[in-house]
């Protein structure tokens, strides 16, 4: 008696996901994403607190630090609390003081607003579309704090990272956008290094949000804070990272002719 033939088996399928890609694997040109995302970190802790060079990035320093004090901010007016006064200064720090409100909800909303605003422009530096929308918040973080800045320097180098801006929109059918956005969320997404190392070793006028939380909760130091708050951006960096990667699964090519669509260069 001869036995049934068996279906021929079906070959495997990549598991898809929810996001468009085939997988977690980053594609060639996204590795080198990974890759600039490390060697940004190392070189804007260099700039951050190198004397000498650390003025170079003013501009976008007032625009990170613009970033976390408005976090304060927007939470302390939604706790009820009443803002007395704002301070955006590229080398004394920043500073929003503030009156009632929930003093926990609005120290933590600072770390957690730039981890958060940072985290867009990650995902800016996987897609040339995405660069040009959140270049647009560029142009206009950089130029806002300056009402605050009467430093001429300072001024003169917003005007160039500005130039740039404008520049990249022209380099590459606007590919050079992806880096300048990669920076910048680079630099907020892990602001609580900058800022806490900027309080130690230089002794900035104002405090890091890590020494405020030891001084708001003394059985816990400073130290102990960082090392949460670190632990938590470089968590939200990753989580931005495996999103771009799933989100963007795309050619150059195919990238290219997406964003070619939305207000065209050459």
């Amino acid at each position: 008696m001869a036995s049934p033939t068996r279906p021929p088996l079906a070959p495997p399928t990549e598991t898809s996901n929810p996001f468009g890609g085939s997988s977690i694997k980053p594609t060639d040109d996204q590795i080198v994403v990974l890759y600039v995302i490390i060697a940004m970190s190392v070189v804007i802790f260099g700039f951050w607190n190198v004397p000498g060079i650390r003025n170079i990035i003013n501009p976008l320093k007032l625009f990170t630090i613009g970033i976390h004090e408005f976090s304060h901010m927007v939470v302390a007016i939604f706790t009820g609390g009443r803002i007395l006064r704002i301070t955006i200064d590229p080398h004394v720090g920043g500073a929003t003081i503030v009156e009632g409100g929930k003093p926990t909800l609005i120290l933590s909303a600072g770390y957690i607003g730039s981890s958060l605003f940072g985290g867009l422009f990650v995902l800016a530096g996987w897609d040339i579309l995405v660069a040009k929308v959140m270049s647009f918040v560029i142009g206009v973080g950089l130029i806002l704090p300056l009402t605050l800045v009467r430093d001429k320097l300072t001024i003169l180098l917003t005007l160039l990272y500005e130039g740039l801006l404008i520049g990249f929109w022209f380099v590459d059918h606007g590919s050079a956008l992806r880096w300048y956005c990669l920076l910048i969320g680079v630099m907020n997404t892990l602001f609580v290094v900058w800022d806490f190392a900027d309080d130690r070793f230089f002794h900035k006028t104002n405090d890091s949000d890590a020494t405020q939380f030891a001084l708001l909760y003394p059985n816990v130091g400073p130290h102990v804070w960082a090392t949460i708050w670190v632990t938590f951006q470089v968590g939200v960096l990753a989580g931005f990272a495996v999103l771009g990667i799933l989100a963007f699964k795309r050619t150059p090519d195919e990238m290219y002719a997406e964003a070619a669509k939305f207000l065209p260069t050459r």
